[in-house]
């Protein structure tokens, strides 16, 4: 793909995810019972998202800590969405914006507390991802990311196929945690995100966009490439999905 036709991918990506609440799967009462386990962080934590989109990870943490998020992401229109439901929420005051590169953070040493990150480390891929993030941590600050990752070592042939293709770097859980571990941190807990979070906060959602956006060939060609991710999730969730890490800075 060129680089003129991969910035209208993007482009064909990104419009067919506007509006959406989530970019990508996920459930804030999935993330609760996560946060409800985080005992060893300060009263009034600094909080970064990255790889936020339009705020849905943001906003819950905002309101749970009562605390500043600052949420980065690589998307103008993502964050424009992310300004316009920080402010119907009233928690602007809140949400500091941030419309860059996770991987050029020009933060100082050790100014997180809690690093939150769904869905987005696989565009740096997770362990690289994991290294430049740890020095943002301060000491025992705590790194909660989802990645994809092989639930089993017996995986379907039809889906390996597809995430060879897709994202080649996609691990198991073991060897996550073995990444995790050499970027300097200690695995505290693994959650995998329920089959079901995908198809009714994400897919469903997104089916429905798919009727009402205007199609030209790249749109359609974004559109049948995900319609081709639906169905094989369909068939082998239970071989992949959605792990999220909780570490600690070692």
């Amino acid at each position: 793909m060129n680089t003129d036709t991969q910035t209208e991918y993007v482009a064909a990506l990104t419009d067919l995810h506007r509006g959406l609440d989530r970019k990508g799967p996920g459930d804030s009462d999935f993330s609760r019972h996560i946060l409800s386990n985080l005992s060893t962080l300060p009263l009034k934590p600094r909080i970064a998202d990255l790889g936020c989109g339009s705020g849905a990870s943001a906003l819950l943490l905002a309101q749970h800590y009562q605390s500043t998020v600052m949420a980065v992401d690589a998307s103008s229109v993502f964050i424009d969405e992310l300004k316009a439901r920080a402010k119907q929420l009233g928690l602007e005051h809140l949400i500091i914006p941030i419309h860059g590169d996770m991987a050029k953070l020009d933060w100082s040493v050790g100014s997180v507390d809690l690093l939150w990150s769904e869905g987005a480390a696989y565009n740096l891929g997770f362990e690289q991802a994991l290294k430049i993030w740890r020095s943002l941590l301060a000491n025992s600050g705590i790194a909660v990311i989802s990645e994809m990752s092989w639930f089993t070592d017996n995986v379907p042939e039809p889906a390996i196929a597809y995430w060879q293709n897709a994202y080649p770097r996609m691990g198991t859980e073991a060897e996550n945690i073995d990444r995790a571990n050499r970027s300097g941190f200690s695995v505290l807990s693994t959650h995998r995100l329920p089959s079901q979070a995908w198809w009714v906060n994400y897919y469903e959602p997104l089916r429905e966009r798919m009727q009402q956006i205007e199609i030209t060939p790249i749109t359609q060609s974004v559109i049948r490439e995900t319609e081709e991710e639906m169905r094989l999730f369909e068939k082998f969730s239970d071989s992949y999905g959605y792990t999220f890490y909780v570490l600690q800075a070692a």
